[in-house]
């Protein structure tokens, strides 16, 4: 069962039918209990990164999920603001991230041939070893973003694929069992279902 946290911030609905519509097992979850019941986790986000990180400590599950990404290693996926709440904060925000993955957030640089924020489809590039993205896709996987903000990580292993707008940056980290997609996959059509297939199979 996969179990997408439900604190108030997210296009949840939007995930959980993506994952209804590949055949995963899926349904939402607020509740300790559904934190325990979960096979795997997603934690979803939009908008602001102090916000994000206020609604979730709020909720009083951060040390449940800590204790279950970290210490019983369920695999789980940050989408978007998700993803970069997983870091260790945002140049968005002085209120500190999960910090779960080596990584910090930081804003795109506005220049004159580049736009903030990063919107639209755009091609990400994956590592060798990145188990959510096709290693030999027949095109290029593209995914849909919306973004001002992106991940640094602190080693280049843990970016399991890139993007290019303006420089590359990690449009998807994998440290163990923890994975981050900046993108949204569940608005990425084939290519998100793709990607979601792969993290219910893991």
């Amino acid at each position: 069962m996969i179990v997408i946290v439900d604190y108030g911030v997210g296009n949840v609905g939007s995930i959980l039918n993506m994952l209804r519509k590949i055949g995963a097992k899926a349904r939402l979850g607020s509740t300790a209990e559904d934190i325990l019941a979960a096979d795997k986790l997603i934690l979803p986000g939009i908008g602001h990164f102090g916000h994000g990180m206020a609604k979730l400590l709020q909720t009083g599950l951060v040390p449940l999920l800590e204790e279950e990404a970290l210490a019983r290693r369920k695999p789980f996926l940050g989408i978007c603001l998700g993803m970069q709440m997983m870091t260790r904060g945002s140049e968005e925000s002085e209120a500190p991230g999960l910090g779960w993955v080596p990584a910090a957030t930081h804003r795109f640089a506005e220049g004159p041939n580049l736009r903030v924020p990063h919107v639209g489809w755009n091609s990400v590039k994956p590592g060798p070893s990145a188990r959510l993205f096709d290693q030999h896709p027949d095109e290029p996987e593209r995914f849909y973003f919306v973004h001002s903000y992106f991940v640094r990580t602190d080693r280049p292993d843990h970016t399991a694929a890139t993007c290019l707008y303006g420089d590359d940056f990690a449009a998807s980290f994998e440290v163990d069992n923890l994975f981050g997609v900046q993108f949204h996959p569940e608005k990425s059509h084939q290519f998100g279902m793709r990607l979601l297939s792969r993290f219910a199979e893991l």
